[in-house]
C-alpha cells in the first residue's frame, strides 16, 4: 500500500531517540522529509545524521524546548523556512512515564505543572504554530503520542497529561476537520527503548533474575506476550499520517499490543 507520504514533511518532537526517533526513521522510509527536535544538541544531531543515511532522505535537527512557547514558534518558522511546509506533526517530547508519579506524599506542584508544561502544553503549543500552515495548504495530520497510563490508574502526572492530550486532541480534530487537518493519539504501552530496557536491567537486578525473565515476566500482562518495539508504534503513526487515513481523526489508537483487558463498544 503507497501512504502517499512521499515529498510529505514531517516534524517530530522529542525525535532524537526512542519511539519519536523509531518514527522520524519509519516516516522517512515512507519518502517524507523530517525534522526532528530535541534539547540535547549532540543527540540531535547524531539521531539526524542516522535518519538521512539510512532513508536517503532530508532530515533537519532542530535544537528546540516544546516548554517554552518562543523556542516552539522558532523551531516550526525554522523547518517552514527550510522545506516550504509542514503536513504532519507527531507531539512526542516529554519525560518518558510521567515526572510525579507517587505516592502522594511524594507528588510536588512543581512536578505536576513541570510535566503538563513540557507534555500537554508542549503538544499543545505544537499544534498551535503548524495550524495555520496546515489550514493554509488544506491538509494536514497532527498525531499526539500520549502513554497508555491515561487509560489506567497510576502516575498522577503521567496519567493527567494524557488523558488532557486526548481531549484536546478530539477538540482540535473539530476544529481543523473542515480545513482538511485529522488530530488523533496513540496510546503506547510498554515499548522496547532505551529507558524500557533500563527499566528492565533495574528490574532483573531486584529480582534475582535475568534480563530475559524479567521482560518474559513483564509480557504476560499484555496480548501479544511480548515488548512492542518503537518501530511498531512507527507504523502506526504512519498509516495516520496517510491519505488512506483521512476518515480516521478525534479518536485514540491503543498500540499497547492488548495491555488494557476490556471491551470498547
Amino acid at each position: 500500500m503507497d501512504l502517499g507520504l512521499k515529498g510529505r514533511v514531517a516534524l517530530v518532537t522529542g525525535g532524537s531517540k526512542g519511539i519519536g526517533k523509531a518514527i522520524a526513521e519509519v516516516l522517512a522510509e515512507e519518502g517524507a522529509d523530517i525534522a526532528i527536535c530535541a534539547r540535547n544538541v549532540e543527540q540531535l544531531n547524531a539521531a539526524a545524521g542516522e535518519i538521512s543515511s539510512q532513508t536517503g532522505r532530508r532530515c533537519l535537527p532542530v535544537t528546540a524546548d516544546v516548554g517554552e512557547a518562543g523556542s516552539v514558534d522558532s523551531m516550526v518558522e525554522r523547518v517552514v523556512r527550510e522545506y516550504g511546509q509542514i503536513d504532519i506533526l507527531v507531539n512526542n517530547a516529554g519525560v518518558p512515564g510521567g515526572v510525579a508519579n507517587g505516592p502522594i506524599a511524594t507528588v510536588t506542584d512543581e512536578g505536576m505543572l513541570e510535566d503538563l508544561n513540557v507534555k500537554y502544553l508542549g503538544a499543545l503549543r505544537c499544534s498551535r504554530a503548524v495550524a495555520p500552515h496546515m489550514k493554509k495548504q488544506g491538509w494536514g495530520r497532527v498525531i499526539n503520542i500520549a502513554g497508555l497510563n491515561g487509560r489506567i490508574p497510576g502516575g498522577y502526572s503521567g496519567g493527567a497529561r494524557n488523558v488532557a492530550m486526548a481531549h484536546t486532541s478530539r477538540t482540535l480534530a473539530e476544529e481543523l476537520g473542515p480545513e482538511g487537518v485529522t488530530v488523533n493519539v496513540v496510546h503506547p504501552g510498554m515499548t522496547r527503548t532505551p529507558y524500557v530496557q533500563e527499566m528492565l536491567v533495574n528490574q532483573a537486578k531486584k529480582e534475582g533474575i535475568d534480563v530475559g525473565e524479567a521482560e518474559r515476566r513483564l509480557s504476560q500482562q499484555r496480548a501479544i506476550r511480548r515488548v512492542v518495539e518503537a518501530r511498531e508504534i512507527g507504523y502506526a503513526v504512519a498509516f495516520l499520517a496517510s491519505d488512506q487515513a483521512g476518515a480516521i481523526t478525534g479518536t485514540v489508537l491503543d498500540a499497547s499490543g492488548g495491555s488494557i483487558r476490556a471491551v470498547y463498544i
